[in-house]
C-alpha cells in the first residue's frame, strides 16, 4: 500500500472485519471449552488469534488505526510470553514504520503550504522518507543555510481518517479488552479521539517542541531539535542523529538499557517541572540515543534525543502534587491519609466507601519501583501486575473496578503507563526515586511543609 486509504468505505470495512473476526473466534473458543480444553489454554489461543488479526488490519492502515496501534504496542511487555514473542517484530513495525505516500503526492503537499518554489527554500531533499508513521511521514534535507532537518509532511485526508477510524474502534473497543488484561480499552481511544485536533495542528505541535528544544538546550542528558520552520501540514525542525530506542531494545547492552531507561524516566518527570508540558506519545519511535559522536564511548555519556510533540499536555503549574503526595504517603503505610486524598480529588466517588487497607494493599505493589533505590523493570513484573489487576477472581480486579480515574488525570496514567511499559521492554535497571525526589512535586515531604506553613499533610 502507497498511499492512505481514505475512502469512508475502505477504511470502516478494513476495521469492520475485526468484530466479525473476534466473534467467530469467540464461538470457536466456546466450542472448544465444550470439547474439554481447559478454559485458561482456549483463553490463550483466542488471545493470539485476536493479535494476529489485529496486527494484520493495524499494520495496512495509517490514521486512527495506526496511531491507537502505537499507543496499543507500548503495553506489549503486559501480554503472555507466548503471545507477545511472534508478535514483537510486528508492534516494533507499528511503532516505527508505515507504508510511504508517493512522492508526487509529498512534491504536492510541499508546492501547496511551502509555494511552487519551495525546492528554493532546500539545498538537497530527499524524496525517500526517512520514518512514516500515523498522520504524517518524515523526509531527510538540507535546509538553505546549511542546517540538516527532518521535514514532516502531513498526509492529505489524515484528519478525516484519523476520526473515522477512532469513531469504529470506539464502537468495539468492548472487544479489545481480552488482549491486554487490566487494561480499559475505551477511554484509550476516546482520548486519542480528543488529542486529534491537536496533533493535526502543526503550529501548536512547533510551539511546544520550541518550548522543550529552548529548556533543554546545552542540557547534558536530554536533546530536542529545535524548529527551522512550520506552516500548514509541514513543519522543519534541525535533524537528530542518533540509534533508535527501539535498537537499544533489540540489541543493547545492559548498560545502554539502564541508561536510556534513566534518560527516560528523568525526562517524563523533569519535563513538566521545566516547560509546563508532558510530552504524552512516548513510543520507541520517537527517541533516540545520542552518543556524542563516540559510538564506542561509554553509555553513561549518551544523551536522550525526543523526536514529536504532536501530542502532549499542558500542566503550567507541573505534574499534580497530589500525585507525589499520594505516592509518599503510601509508601509511607499512611492507609487513610492516602484514603483521604483520593476522596478529594474524585479517585473515589462519593457513593463508594472502600476499605482504606485494602486500597493501600491495591497500590504498594503497582508503586513498587518507587520504594528500592534502583529497579529492574522486566516483563514478567509487568505481566504479573497485568494480572493481578485484570483477573476477575483476584481482590485486587474487583477494588480496581471500584476506583474512578478523573479526567484531568487521564493523559497523565497513560503517559505513565506507557513509559513504564517501555521500560520494561528495555529491561532496565532505574533509580527511579532519584527522579521523583528531584522533579515530583509533593514526594519530598518538606516540599509539602513549606507550601503548607510549616504543617505537614493532615
Amino acid at each position: 500500500m502507497s498511499d492512505l486509504p481514505r475512502k469512508a468505505v475502505t477504511r470502516t470495512a478494513k476495521l469492520a472485519a475485526l468484530p466479525l473476526g473476534f466473534a467467530g473466534r469467540a464461538t470457536w473458543s466456546l466450542g472448544k471449552r465444550i470439547g474439554g480444553r481447559s478454559a485458561e489454554i482456549v483463553g490463550r489461543e483466542l488471545q493470539q488469534r485476536t493479535a494476529e488479526q489485529l496486527f494484520k488490519v493495524l499494520g495496512e492502515l495509517k490514521g486512527g488505526a495506526m496511531k491507537f496501534g502505537q499507543a496499543l504496542s507500548v503495553f506489549e511487555s503486559a501480554l503472555p510470553e507466548e503471545i507477545a514473542g511472534p508478535y514483537r517484530a510486528a508492534l516494533t513495525k507499528l511503532q516505527e514504520a508505515a507504508p510511504p505516500m508517493p512522492t508526487s503526492t509529498v512534491h504536492a503537499v510541499l508546492a501547496e503550504r511551502l509555494g511552487a518554489d519551495w525546492r528554493e527554500l532546500f539545498e538537497e531533499f530527499e524524496d525517500k522518507p526517512s520514518a512514516a508513521a500515523s498522520i504524517g511521514q518524515v523526509h531527510r534535507a538540507v535546509w538553505h543555510d546549511g542546517r540538516e532537518v527532518a521535514v514532516k509532511v502531513q498526509y492529505p485526508g489524515a484528519g478525516q481518517a484519523l476520526l473515522s477510524d477512532l469513531a469504529q474502534l470506539s464502537r468495539f473497543a468492548r472487544l479489545l479488552g481480552p488482549l491486554i488484561p487490566g487494561m480499559d480499552i475505551k477511554p484509550l481511544i476516546t482520548e486519542l479521539r480528543d488529542r486529534v485536533s491537536e496533533e493535526l495542528d502543526y503550529a501548536l505541535e512547533a510551539e511546544a517542541q520550541q518550548a522543550h528544544a529552548e529548556e533543554f538546550a546545552d542540557d547534558p542528558d536530554v536533546v530536542v531539535p529545535a524548529v527551522v520552520h512550520q506552516s500548514d501540514q509541514v513543519l522543519v525542525t534541525e535533524w537528530l542523529e542518533g540509534v533508535p530506542l527501539s535498537e537499544v531494545i533489540t540489541d543493547g547492552t545492559q548498560e545502554q538499557r539502564d541508561r536510556a531507561g534513566q534518560l527516560l524516566a528523568r525526562f517524563l518527570f523533569s519535563g513538566p517541572a521545566r516547560t509546563g508540558l508532558l510530552h504524552a506519545d512516548p513510543h520507541p519511535g520517537n527517541f533516540r540515543l545520542l552518543s556524542g559522536g563516540a559510538p564506542d564511548g561509554p553509555a553513561d555519556r549518551w544523551r536522550l534525543g525526543v523526536l514529536d510533540f504532536g501530542t502532549v499536555d499542558r500542566l503550567p503549574e507541573g505534574l499534580p502534587p497530589t500525585i507525589g503526595t499520594s505516592l509518599r504517603m503510601t509508601l509511607d503505610g499512611e492507609a487513610d491519609a492516602v484514603y483521604r486524598l483520593l476522596c478529594e480529588e474524585g479517585f473515589v466517588k462519593e457513593t463508594i466507601e472502600l476499605d482504606p487497607d485494602s486500597v493501600l494493599d491495591y497500590l504498594v505493589p503497582i508503586i513498587e519501583p518507587a520504594q528500592a533505590e534502583e529497579f529492574t523493570f522486566t516483563r514478567d513484573w509487568m505481566r504479573h501486575q497485568a494480572t493481578r489487576i485484570g483477573d476477575p477472581r483476584s481482590p485486587a480486579h474487583q477494588l480496581g473496578k471500584r476506583l474512578n480515574l478523573p479526567p484531568s488525570y487521564l493523559l497523565i496514567h497513560r503517559v505513565s503507563l506507557s513509559t513504564i511499559g517501555v521500560l520494561c521492554q528495555l529491561r532496565a535497571t532505574v533509580r527511579l526515586r532519584d527522579e521523583l525526589e528531584a522533579w515530583l512535586p509533593g514526594f519530598v515531604a518538606e516540599e509539602v511543609t513549606e507550601e503548607a506553613g510549616g504543617e505537614g499533610p493532615a
